[in-house]
Parts: structure tokens; sequence; C-alpha cells
């Protein structure tokens, strides 16, 4: 009779047997917020063909692992999940970190050199102070020159700089931004103000050019606004959570969590396209 593990103790674990591999992971969330590839890699900058490689689990064209998990950390936030987790499994599929260089002998003999001598400067001003004191006593107690007492007196009160009536005075607070300023909008552009008040969102906004004026997560309590002469188009990865003002009156479309949602606004009262 033999002693050891049983078949079932080798078994890999069921949680790990289902986790989805990091670019499947990528690729998943991705369509779950409704991104192309092309719309990823215009809000992270990462080329198209490296990120249809990452979704593949092929990570030789990211030139090492330092790049390979700065990828992944990109792509992740802008599909709106943890990196963290991400790169914790890519670096337990990849061998971990590097380890990190030993630092080298303290104690070497070429590193016992003698300190330069730095001058000593307590020294030289208490020398001054001294001097300078020696100076005015002998010229107010000296018989000789009477009304120079006088005049080293009189320029020592005037050296004195007076107080300014505005040195006491409190400073006036600066008033704090009001959550009512999207009521002043401009007519002649279109302001469009978002308010993650019901959890956190991925955010794209673009300009009428297609100018790519802000992208990423904002969070719950957090808030944006956007000015353009014609139009606002927007991208809400989480559009449920997300509260609208467009040229100063409250959008009152009220969308499901986990909703993505292509906005567009122009001047005047709101129309989402």
């Amino acid at each position: 009779m033999s002693i050891g593990n049983s078949p079932e103790d080798d078994r890999p674990s069921v949680e790990e047997d289902d986790r989805p591999s990091v670019g499947r992971a990528l690729q998943q969330a991705r369509i779950d917020a409704g991104l192309t590839v092309e719309e990823v890699s215009s809000t992270t900058r990462v080329r198209i063909p490296i990120v249809h490689a990452l979704e593949q689990d092929d990570f030789t064209r990211c030139g090492g692992d330092v790049y390979a998990r700065g990828h992944i950390r990109t792509l992740a936030r802008a599909v709106g999940i943890d990196p963290a987790v991400l790169i914790e499994q890519y670096d337990a599929e990849h061998g971990g970190r590097p380890s990190p260089t030993p630092a080298a002998p303290l104690f070497e003999a070429e590193r016992f050199r003698p300190e330069p001598r730095r001058p000593n400067w307590t020294a030289a001003m208490v020398a001054a102070i001294v001097a300078v004191v020696a100076f005015v006593g002998f010229t107010l107690f000296s018989g000789d020159d009477k009304g120079s007492s006088g005049s080293v007196a009189s320029q020592t009160a005037s050296s004195k700089p007076s107080a300014s009536p505005s040195a006491n005075k409190p400073h006036d607070p600066k008033p704090e931004p009001s959550d009512s300023a999207i009521a002043a909008a401009p007519a002649d552009k279109v302001t469009v103000k978002l308010t993650a008040d019901d959890g956190a969102s991925w955010i794209s906004a673009k300009d009428h050019s297609g100018r790519l004026l802000w992208e990423g997560s904002l969070k719950q309590g957090d808030s944006k606004t956007f000015t353009d002469k014609q139009r606002i188009d927007l991208i809400l990865g989480n559009a449920g959570a997300v509260q609208l003002f467009v040229n100063g009156k409250e959008i009152d479309d009220r969308y499901e969590q986990g909703q993505v949602q292509r906005l567009s606004y122009t001047k005047g009262d709101p129309a989402a396209g």
C-alpha cells in the first residue's frame, strides 16, 4: 500500500480553470463597454496591431514584460476594469516580476574618503554680530559726538517698516463656483456638464471636429464640463450613473446601470443625437 497524494490533490482548482486569460478578459471588457479596437487604440495611443495581439494573449510584440504590464494597465483602465487583477495574473503566468538587483557592499575601501571641510558659517555670523554691536555701542556712548546718538536712534526708528493698514485686514474669501453656474452658459456655444451621482462611469468627450477633449473614468461625486462652439459628442460607459446638464437644462432621460450610450448635443435646446 503506497502513501501519497490522491489524484484529487493534483487537480487544479475550478476557480483557476474557469478564470479567463488576460487577453480574453480585456477583449470581453471592451465588448461589454461597447467599444471597438479602433476606439480603444485612439484613446490609449496603443497601436491597433498591439491591441489585437494583447487580446490574443500574444505579448511578444510589446517589447518586454515592463511594456506588456504598461499596455495591460492602460487598456484595462480604458475599458473600465481593475488593472491590478490582470497585472497579478500576468505576473503569475510569466514568472513574476524580476528580482531587484542586490545593492553593492557598503564598506568598500575606495569609499572611505575624507569629506571636504565646510566653512564655519556660525562663527562668521557671531563675529559679524559682535562687530555691529560694538560699533553701535561706541556710537551711542561716545562723548565727542552726542548728536550722533540721536541720529542713530532716529535712523533705527525710521528703518522699521510701518504697519500697512492692509496687513491686518482679512482677505475676502474667494467665491466658490456654484453648481448652478451651468445655467449661465453662453447662448452661442454648447455646454455639457456631467456628474457621476450614482456610481463611476467611463467617459469620452469630443468636439465638433472629432478632437478628443477628455477620456477616462469619472468617479462617483466628480463632475466634468465641456464647451464647444458647435457640438459635443459623448460616450458614456455607465449611462445610468451619470447626471447630464446641457445648455443649462437637466436631461431627464434615465438610463440603466451599465448601459453604454453615444450622445451628441448642439446649441439651443438640448437634443440627444
